[in-house]
């Protein structure tokens, strides 16, 4: 009840909200809190053939720990929600942070995500998630599928590699 009184009561108009801005291309999020504070974090979001939604969203759930009945019990800790099942996340993967590993959820590293957490729980939040030259002032690399689930990435013609 109280994370849920915390989201409304952050969503009020006038209410100081964070900005969490995910580039897919660069696999990070950029963090801003109205108080000042900023963060950049590494991400893993998701992986070829499962796709993080893009858009602006509202978190609309927060809870501390979760397990994926989906996948195999799998530890969620200070999960939020934003989209239907999609949720930012820790994991205890921190070795694939940086390269999209996930099926769908926007992966951090525990500490990042608890400080998120409380973030959000505070004073809700907007999340933008997008990627390519909207956010990091570059297109974001092709992907071409390869067999046993391999990704070859393609420089794109704008490229600086490209030209």
């Amino acid at each position: 009840m109280a994370i849920a009184f915390a989201l409304l009561a952050a969503a009020a108009p006038g209410a100081a909200q964070v900005r969490v801005d995910v580039d897919l291309g660069a696999q990070v999020m950029r963090v801003a809190a109205d108080s000042g504070v900023t963060y950049e974090w590494p991400i893993s979001s998701g992986s070829l053939g499962r796709a993080t939604p893009r858009g602006e969203f509202r978190p609309y759930a927060l809870y501390p720990m979760v397990y994926s009945w989906k996948y195999g019990n799998e530890p969620m800790p200070h999960s939020i929600f934003f989209h239907g099942q999609y949720a930012i996340h820790g994991t205890l993967e921190t070795d694939l942070l940086g390269r999209p590993a996930s099926h769908g959820c926007i992966r951090l590293s525990p500490r990042a995500a608890a400080t998120l957490y409380e973030l959000v729980s505070r004073e809700g939040a907007v999340i933008r998630i997008g990627g390519g030259p909207e956010f990091a002032g570059a297109p974001s690399p092709r992907l071409i599928a390869l067999p046993m689930g391999r990704a070859l990435e393609v420089e794109s013609a704008d490229s600086p590699a490209a030209r």
